[in-house]
Parts: structure tokens; sequence; C-alpha cells
């Protein structure tokens, strides 16, 4: 896949295309870039995403935090993984978000030369986002580009979005949200000096502070997660919270035990999986209580990771 940006002056080839965010490039997502193949290769086109490097709330609503699921670099990655031949990288302006429906499908088929539309199963855009499929394919017919329906990806009676993968991170139901992904959800960042509490404890943690502020932090509590650091993998122990136990302020923290790692990963690069939650934090008597509790969390992560 070669991606573009939409200001460059690259000549498009006829091509059958869809549009949206693809915030965590998850399985329906990429049910849906398998249908755009398809209709791309029976019709002798090439396969275009279209996608917008920031989200158009945060050019309509001043202060908006997305909560990505996928900040760009990393929906990037993912989306190069995926069998299309273009990513169009089209910036969200003021300008763009007032065209009508019918005026943004005229641009889409005069300059990235969209032959073929293919809207998703509840996509919908244009100014107000007031028209819906009968509307397009009205204006397609007009336009000289042929509109096709995608279907949804559904699995347990649900339709697999980011909205309802966004949820279940909220929840901290990991192991669900990663289903309908297909693959773990992570998190990227930097380790960076923390209060170093866990030493003291016998639990040595990396703090990590998140490459990308905008993507959603799961809920608050004690994870299971696989971490990575120079290309090895490790089993962990995260823990998202304030360290009420501690009383050492109020602001969240991201700390992971890495279960065997010996050295300093003072700013070093590290990855984390999230595989399963364990149980809500909580604040203990003293000390003594919240080691015994880390004690019996460490056992069952490190028997939960070596059966997976």
């Amino acid at each position: 896949m070669e991606i573009i940006s939409a200001e460059s002056p690259f000549a498009f080839p006829p091509c059958a295309a869809t549009i949206g965010c693809f915030d965590g490039v998850h399985r329906g997502h990429r049910y849906l870039i398998e249908q755009v193949h398809r209709e791309a290769q029976a019709r002798g086109l090439q396969s275009t995403l279209v996608t917008f490097p920031v989200h158009p709330r945060q050019v309509m609503q001043s202060g908006y935090c997305p909560q990505w699921l996928t900040c760009l670099p990393q929906k990037k990655d993912l989306l190069q993984q995926e069998d299309a031949d273009y990513c169009i990288l089209l910036p969200f302006t003021h300008e763009l978000s007032l065209l009508s429906a019918r005026r943004f499908m005229e641009l889409l088929h005069v300059r990235f030369n969209v032959q073929a539309l293919v809207i998703g199963y509840d996509h919908r855009f244009g100014h107000n986002r007031s028209e819906g499929f009968e509307d397009y394919c009205c204006y397609g017919k007009e336009l000289g580009m042929e509109v096709i329906h995608a279907q949804a990806l559904e699995e347990d009676g649900l339709s697999i979005s980011s909205s309802l993968i966004r949820n279940l991170l909220k929840e901290g139901d990991v192991a669900r949200a990663n289903r309908y992904l297909g693959y773990r959800y992570y998190l990227d960042g930097q380790v960076v000096s923390g209060y170093q509490v866990g030493r003291k404890l016998g639990f040595p943690t990396a703090n990590l502070q998140p490459s990308c502020p905008d993507k959603l932090v799961p809920k608050e509590g004690v994870y299971a997660v696989y971490a990575y650091v120079e290309g090895k993998r490790y089993a962990g122990m995260l823990n998202i919270g304030s360290r009420p136990t501690i009383g050492n302020g109020t602001e969240r923290s991201i700390e992971v035990h890495l279960i065997g790692f010996e050295g300093n990963l003072y700013q070093h690069a590290l990855r984390v999986e999230f595989v399963q939650y364990i149980r809500e934090e909580q604040k203990f008597e003293g000390i003594e209580a919240l080691i015994a509790q880390l004690n019996r969390d460490k056992e069952e992560i490190a028997r939960l990771l070596n059966h997976i």
C-alpha cells in the first residue's frame, strides 16, 4: 500500500474507494477493506482508502479529546498491512466540513478519480450528515460514480465498531476488546522517572509515559500484560491508577512490573499489550496487605500468561 497526502500532485488511477477514520483498524475495518479490494478487482480498478490525519470533531469542536484507539503513526502501520493499493490522508478542514454530501462526492470523483464508492454500513458524511445511502446513490448517478453499500461484520449480535471497542476498554474488558480488534490493545511510550515506591516493596516498576497523549487508556485497575523492551517480550503486571495505599498523590500513573526482568528501564522505549483485567485498584489497610496482594496478583498473572 502507498500512503499519499491529499495535497500531493499525485495523479490517481481510477479506483474503488471507501472513506473513514479507521480508528483501531479493527476486524470490522478489515472486513470493509476486503470488500473494497474485491469490488475494485471486479471492476478493474485500484483499491483506495481515504482517511483523516486528525479527527473531524477536533476541527469542529475546540478542546475535543478523541481518545484514539490508534494515533496516526500506529494507524498507518496497521493500514499498511492491509490489501489495498492506496491510502489517501485527507486533512479535515472547516471548509471541507461545509461541503454537502454531493459536493464531497464530486471532490472524491474529480480529485481522486473515485469511480466506485463503497459506503460503510452506518457511515454518513457531508454537512450536517443529514443524507443517507439512497441520496448518495442519486448523487453517484449524476456524477458517473457507482455507489456500493458495504456489509457490517457482526459478532455476538453486535456490529464490530470503534465505539464498541472503546467502551469495552473503558470498562476494563480488554480480552473482549482484543477479540474485536483482532490484536492485543497496546500502549507505546517511554519509561520516565516515578516515585520508585515499587522497588521498595519488592516490585520494581517502569512508569510508562504514552507517546500518544490522545490515545485511550483503559479503566483503572490491575492487568496482565505483555511488555516489549528492545524486541524481547516479558510477562508483566500493570497498574493504572493513583496508588491509594501509598498515598502519594491523585495523579494517574501507568506502572508495569516486568516478571523476570533485571536492569534499568529508565528512558527505554516500551510497549505494553493488554491481555486480561485482573482486579480493581484498591486501598489496603497497610503496606503488608498490599505486598501480600501483589504477590497473589503476580502468581495469577504468571499462571495466566504461561498458559496463553
